[in-house]
């Protein structure tokens, strides 16, 4: 799901354009999706229109629910730099970042590894591009280049989402599928089951014990 394109064609989100690629331009968004995958923050710049947005991302096929300002505490996501809307993905869905309509115009670090760049979570960086004839030679010339001292743009990311068959980061539905916390301390972990945020506590609990003990000896 290209939450990003729904909020753009629907007269939401701003680009720019440099070079003759297109770049998100956040600070004049009326709202913008940065994607975790599962989830997604939608920072909403004008809150007049925080009920039009959340019953837009709500008709998307694949999104389960979009969380508001009053159940957002509910979930520990009551945050300032969380997004004023919170979109959770349905189990067999996910949230790309994609914001452009032509991948023509898409910016150069669409297909490079770039995290910080991208506003958010690309998955799509796992895979080389399978349209590229002769892949391997091509980074080897690439790499020689950056070798030799020239600029180089290792552009061999693909801009199908397509490609990624696994999910990850919606709340799970069952214990069963959620992670996992070990540790030699048992008595450290308070129950058999604990929120996220306790995990906190958890690690913390963990570092006065080691330091607790090194004082001793």
């Amino acid at each position: 799901m290209h939450l990003n394109r729904v909020l753009r064609e629907n007269g939401y989100l701003s680009i720019r354009e440099e070079r003759g690629l297109e770049l998100l331009d956040a600070g004049t968004c009326q709202a913008f999706a940065l994607a975790d995958h599962q989830l997604a923050h939608i920072y909403v710049n004008d809150l007049a229109k925080l009920t039009a947005v959340r019953q837009l991302l709500e008709a998307v096929p694949g999104v389960e629910k979009v969380i508001g300002p009053e159940e957002k505490a509910a979930y520990h996501l009551d945050h300032p730099r969380a997004g004023e809307l919170i979109a959770i993905s349905e189990k067999g869905s996910w949230f790309t970042y994609y914001y452009w309509l032509d991948d023509a115009k898409a910016p150069d670090f669409a297909r490079i590894v770039d995290i910080h760049r991208k506003p958010g979570y690309d998955p799509v960086e796992m895979f080389t591009n399978p349209n590229i004839k002769f892949l391997v030679p091509k980074i080897g010339l690439k790499l020689l280049r950056k070798k030799l001292g020239f600029r180089m743009l290792m552009d061999v990311i693909p801009l199908d989402a397509g490609l990624v068959k696994g999910s990850h980061g919606r709340p799970p539905e069952t214990p069963a599928e959620g992670p996992l916390l070990m540790s030699r301390n048992a008595h450290l972990i308070p129950t058999d089951s604990i929120e996220a945020p306790a995990v906190f506590d958890v690690i913390l609990a963990h570092l006065q014990s080691q330091n607790n003990g090194a004082e001793s000896s």
